[in-house]
Protein backbone atom coordinates (compact mmCIF):
# COMPACT_ATOMS: atom_id res chain seq x y z
CA UNK A 1 0.00 0.00 0.00
CA UNK A 2 1.07 3.60 -0.48
CA UNK A 3 3.45 5.11 2.04
CA UNK A 4 5.19 8.41 1.47
CA UNK A 5 7.27 10.43 3.88
CA UNK A 6 8.63 13.41 1.98
CA UNK A 7 11.22 15.87 3.23
CA UNK A 8 12.83 18.91 1.65
CA UNK A 9 16.10 16.94 1.58
CA UNK A 10 14.43 14.20 -0.49
CA UNK A 11 13.45 16.80 -3.07
CA UNK A 12 16.93 18.33 -3.31
CA UNK A 13 18.78 15.00 -3.67
CA UNK A 14 17.07 13.76 -6.83
CA UNK A 15 15.69 14.85 -10.16
CA UNK A 16 12.31 16.35 -9.44
CA UNK A 17 9.39 16.60 -11.82
CA UNK A 18 7.15 19.66 -12.02
CA UNK A 19 5.35 20.50 -8.77
CA UNK A 20 1.67 21.42 -8.92
CA UNK A 21 -1.08 22.11 -6.42
CA UNK A 22 -4.84 21.79 -6.32
CA UNK A 23 -7.28 23.55 -4.03
CA UNK A 24 -10.56 21.64 -3.91
CA UNK A 25 -13.66 22.96 -2.15
CA UNK A 26 -15.22 19.93 -0.52
CA UNK A 27 -18.97 19.34 -0.44
CA UNK A 28 -20.80 19.58 2.87
CA UNK A 29 -22.04 16.01 2.53
CA UNK A 30 -19.66 13.25 3.49
CA UNK A 31 -17.51 12.17 0.55
CA UNK A 32 -17.49 8.54 -0.62
CA UNK A 33 -13.72 8.19 -1.07
CA UNK A 34 -13.61 7.95 -4.87
CA UNK A 35 -11.19 10.86 -5.14
CA UNK A 36 -8.87 9.47 -2.49
CA UNK A 37 -8.89 6.05 -4.18
CA UNK A 38 -7.93 7.70 -7.48
CA UNK A 39 -5.17 9.65 -5.72
CA UNK A 40 -3.77 6.47 -4.14
CA UNK A 41 -3.83 4.82 -7.57
CA UNK A 42 -1.84 7.70 -9.12
CA UNK A 43 0.75 7.40 -6.34
CA UNK A 44 0.93 3.61 -6.56
CA UNK A 45 1.52 3.78 -10.32
CA UNK A 46 4.33 6.32 -9.84
CA UNK A 47 2.59 9.07 -11.77
CA UNK A 48 2.64 11.54 -8.89
CA UNK A 49 4.21 11.86 -5.45
CA UNK A 50 2.15 13.65 -2.82
CA UNK A 51 4.22 16.28 -1.04
CA UNK A 52 1.55 17.87 1.17
CA UNK A 53 -2.12 17.33 1.89
CA UNK A 54 -3.98 19.64 4.24
CA UNK A 55 -7.58 20.53 4.96
CA UNK A 56 -8.53 24.09 5.79
CA UNK A 57 -11.88 25.10 7.25
CA UNK A 58 -12.89 28.73 7.07
CA UNK A 59 -14.60 29.76 10.28
CA UNK A 60 -17.57 32.15 10.47
CA UNK A 61 -15.34 34.94 11.83
CA UNK A 62 -12.99 34.67 8.81
CA UNK A 63 -10.24 32.82 10.66
CA UNK A 64 -9.28 29.33 9.58
CA UNK A 65 -8.48 25.97 11.08
CA UNK A 66 -5.99 23.71 9.32
CA UNK A 67 -5.66 19.99 9.86
CA UNK A 68 -3.81 17.08 8.39
CA UNK A 69 -5.96 15.16 5.97
CA UNK A 70 -5.40 12.06 8.07
CA UNK A 71 -7.54 13.50 10.91
CA UNK A 72 -10.70 14.62 9.18
CA UNK A 73 -12.87 15.04 12.26
CA UNK A 74 -10.18 16.75 14.38
CA UNK A 75 -10.37 14.21 17.19
CA UNK A 76 -6.65 13.33 17.09
CA UNK A 77 -7.30 9.85 15.67
CA UNK A 78 -6.10 8.95 12.19
CA UNK A 79 -9.02 8.59 9.82
CA UNK A 80 -6.87 8.10 6.71
CA UNK A 81 -3.66 6.51 7.99
CA UNK A 82 -2.46 5.93 4.44
CA UNK A 83 -1.64 9.64 4.21
CA UNK A 84 0.13 9.88 7.56
CA UNK A 85 3.39 11.82 7.38
CA UNK A 86 2.67 13.56 4.09
CA UNK A 87 3.80 17.03 5.10
CA UNK A 88 6.95 18.25 3.36
CA UNK A 89 6.73 21.69 4.94
CA UNK A 90 6.31 23.35 1.56
CA UNK A 91 2.80 24.55 2.43
CA UNK A 92 2.99 27.28 5.04
CA UNK A 93 0.45 29.32 7.02
CA UNK A 94 0.27 31.92 4.26
CA UNK A 95 -0.69 29.20 1.74
CA UNK A 96 -3.35 27.90 4.13
CA UNK A 97 -4.72 31.43 4.68
CA UNK A 98 -4.90 32.03 0.92
CA UNK A 99 -6.75 28.75 0.45
CA UNK A 100 -9.20 29.71 3.21
CA UNK A 101 -9.89 32.99 1.40
CA UNK A 102 -11.06 31.03 -1.65
CA UNK A 103 -14.09 29.62 0.18
CA UNK A 104 -17.08 30.89 2.10
CA UNK A 105 -17.22 30.67 5.91
CA UNK A 106 -18.18 27.19 7.09
CA UNK A 107 -16.71 25.52 3.99
CA UNK A 108 -13.64 23.27 3.74
CA UNK A 109 -10.88 23.31 1.14
CA UNK A 110 -8.41 20.48 0.57
CA UNK A 111 -4.91 21.47 -0.54
CA UNK A 112 -2.87 18.94 -2.47
CA UNK A 113 0.74 19.66 -3.40
CA UNK A 114 2.23 17.01 -5.67
CA UNK A 115 5.17 16.22 -7.90
CA UNK A 116 4.59 14.95 -11.42
CA UNK A 117 7.06 12.08 -11.02
CA UNK A 118 6.38 10.82 -14.54
CA UNK A 119 8.28 13.89 -15.83
CA UNK A 120 11.40 13.59 -13.61
CA UNK A 121 13.37 11.26 -15.94
CA UNK A 122 12.58 13.52 -18.90
CA UNK A 123 13.60 16.64 -16.97
CA UNK A 124 16.85 14.98 -15.83
CA UNK A 125 17.71 13.85 -19.37
CA UNK A 126 17.07 17.30 -20.80
CA UNK A 127 19.21 18.94 -18.11
CA UNK A 128 22.06 16.54 -18.87
CA UNK A 129 21.73 17.57 -22.51
CA UNK A 130 22.10 21.23 -21.49
CA UNK A 131 18.48 22.26 -21.92
CA UNK A 132 16.88 24.82 -19.60
CA UNK A 133 13.21 25.22 -18.85
CA UNK A 134 12.31 28.72 -19.96
CA UNK A 135 8.53 28.61 -19.57
CA UNK A 136 5.87 26.46 -18.00
CA UNK A 137 2.15 26.84 -17.64
CA UNK A 138 -1.17 25.20 -17.16
CA UNK A 139 -4.39 25.59 -19.10
CA UNK A 140 -7.51 24.88 -17.03
CA UNK A 141 -9.37 21.80 -18.30
CA UNK A 142 -12.68 23.67 -18.61
CA UNK A 143 -11.04 26.21 -20.95
CA UNK A 144 -9.61 23.42 -23.12
CA UNK A 145 -13.03 21.71 -23.25
CA UNK A 146 -14.72 24.98 -24.24
CA UNK A 147 -12.21 25.59 -27.03
CA UNK A 148 -12.57 22.02 -28.31
CA UNK A 149 -16.38 22.35 -28.26
CA UNK A 150 -16.12 25.59 -30.25
CA UNK A 151 -13.75 24.03 -32.78
CA UNK A 152 -16.02 21.00 -33.14
CA UNK A 153 -19.06 23.24 -33.71
CA UNK A 154 -17.17 25.29 -36.31
CA UNK A 155 -16.06 22.12 -38.09
CA UNK A 156 -19.64 20.79 -38.12
CA UNK A 157 -20.89 24.06 -39.66
CA UNK A 158 -18.16 23.99 -42.32
CA UNK A 159 -19.16 20.55 -43.57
Amino acid sequence: MTEQNVTEQDLSEQAVGPIDYLALELPAARMKGEGLAALVDLVDRGIIRVLDMRLVKREDDGSFTAMAITDLDGDGTLDLAIFEGIESGLLDDDDLRQAAELIEPGKVVALLLYENTWAAPFVAAMRRAGAELIASGRIPADEVEAILDTLEAEEAQAT
